[in-house]
């Protein structure tokens, strides 16, 4: 079964992320802030991670930095999950390392589409 690592500073959108990924057959863990995901990246080598890009602490944009810039991390793939809209952002996103940016709210199936498209 792949895992999946859930980072969100919102329970509401854990929950919620992490309920789409329980249904469509993933091992889901949480994480409630980046320092968090880093942590839980290099202890349980997650096959992705799913990332709010606002969040207090550490934003996904610099959570994703430093787990691209960790060799145990590196290769891990990670999908935006954010409120942030507009095309800058998501350009930005992308050349920060992000592989997959979904716009909040976001249903089901687009969140299952999004990481069977970067586990393959």
């Amino acid at each position: 079964m792949s895992k999946v690592l859930v980072v969100d500073d919102l329970q509401s959108e854990l929950q919620l992320i992490s309920g789409f990924l329980s249904k469509g057959g993933y091992q889901v863990a949480t994480a409630i802030n980046g320092s968090d995901a880093l942590e839980k990246a290099k202890a349980h080598t997650p096959d992705v991670i799913v990332t709010d890009l606002v969040m207090p602490d550490m934003s996904g944009l610099e959570l994703c930095r430093k787990l691209k810039k960790t060799p145990a991390t590196a290769s891990i793939p990670v999908i935006a999950c954010t409120t942030k809209d507009s095309q800058v952002d998501q350009a930005w996103a992308k050349k920060q390392g992000i592989v997959a940016y979904l716009v909040k709210p976001c249903n089901q199936e687009q969140l299952l589409e999004a990481v069977k498209s970067v586990m393959n």
